[in-house]
């Protein structure tokens, strides 16, 4: 097997290790380190990076990856799992989802040695971390007062990163091209897959949606080899895969009243929501412009004119298929269902 050496650090096979990686340092002279845990099999096999929180507010991947890592099939494990539930430290602490400096660090990849606090940090993550995989899953949630359904976003013109998106099993996936200065298009140059799994709200934890995250992670390690095939023989179904997404804005400024729930099919002409006057004398429909799937929509009851209300997903004929899967996907992954891949015995749902 390779060597593989992080922060400094050289791992050998069998050895499981947490490694503090140094990053730029505040002004106050304290330096933050991007805490990675690395998990190396005996036997060689694929190097799977698992990453959250890089906007510092999305955090249910945080408690994905804990999860992950407590997961009793990593004992049999091939390859290497580097784990970092924490890349965008300075954002976590401060429950921000960008950096001091005010920059993405999502859009700000593979950033430089010499350049801004953001650029450096998404530098040392790039060189310490990315360049020594071979796949890689980034989790993600919506941004504040915004709730994405479970989803997986990637460039599904490659074939490995389709591979990865039909294995983690959710029911929607995004056919999302790769935007500049992306974590995504910064692997995919390095001929790196990596696919993102959105679901749920920054600064909350949400039980149904950390579950069907784990289970994701693991099946995908099963697919690419990393560990061995489900003793399962339920046929899991194909994600729906969609093209074509688009946002529903406020018509009017007002109190939102909205009618669907995330994953709910819709149908053109459909009345979604209501915004009306406080007092009570208009509200005017928002009204859906097409059939699809609500995959995205913002949860605060009070919305200017202009903005952004529900992200809806077009399926065409799809539509009942998918209605179908969202409802399977609520069944399997519910706090009650006790699953037989479950990450601990002890493991009690976040309420």
């Amino acid at each position: 097997m390779s060597e593989l050496v992080i922060g400094g650090v050289a791992v050998v096979p069998g050895q499981q290790l947490t490694i503090d990686v140094p990053v730029a340092p505040m002004y106050t002279h304290d330096d933050l380190s991007i805490s990675v845990q690395v998990v190396r099999g005996r036997r060689a096999g694929p190097v799977l990076f698992i990453s959250a929180a890089i906007h510092g507010d999305e955090i249910n991947g945080v408690e994905i990856i804990r999860r992950v890592l407590q997961h009793r099939a990593l004992k049999n494990i091939r390859g290497t799992l580097i784990a970092i539930p924490i890349v965008n430290v300075y954002g976590f602490l401060n429950h921000t989802r960008y950096l001091p400096d005010g920059r993405d660090l999502n859009r700000s990849f593979p950033g430089s040695a010499k350049g801004s606090l953001t650029g450096r940090v998404a530098h040392t993550f790039v060189n310490e971390i990315v360049s020594k995989c071979t796949h890689g899953v980034d989790l993600h949630t919506g941004a504040r007062h915004r709730s994405n359904f479970p989803q997986i976003r990637a460039d599904l013109d490659d074939a490995e990163a389709f591979s990865m998106t039909e294995a983690f099993g959710v029911p929607l996936a995004i056919d999302a091209k790769i935007r500049d200065g992306s974590l995504r298009a910064c692997a995919g140059d390095a001929g790196i897959p990596v696919i993102l799994y959105e679901a749920g709200e920054a600064l909350r934890f949400e039980e149904v949606y950390i579950r069907a995250g784990v289970k994701g992670i693991i099946n995908v390690m099963r697919s690419i080899g990393m560990l061995p095939p489900s003793r399962s023989k339920k046929p899991r179904p194909a994600p729906i895969v969609s093209d074509q997404t688009s946002w529903l804005r406020a018509p009017e400024s007002g109190i939102l009243r909205t009618f669907v729930p995330l994953g709910a099919k819709i149908e053109k002409g459909q009345v979604i929501a209501m915004v009306a006057d406080p007092l009570g004398t208009s509200e005017t429909p928002i009204v859906a412009p097409g059939n699809g799937v609500v995959i995205g929509r913002t949860n605060l009851p009070l919305v200017y004119e202009g903005d952004a209300t529900f992200h809806i997903a077009q399926y065409g004929r799809k539509v009942g298929r998918v209605e179908k899967q969202v409802e399977q996907f609520h069944e399997e992954h519910q706090p009650t269902d006790i699953a037989v891949e479950s990450t601990a015995d002890t493991e009690s749902p976040i309420a």
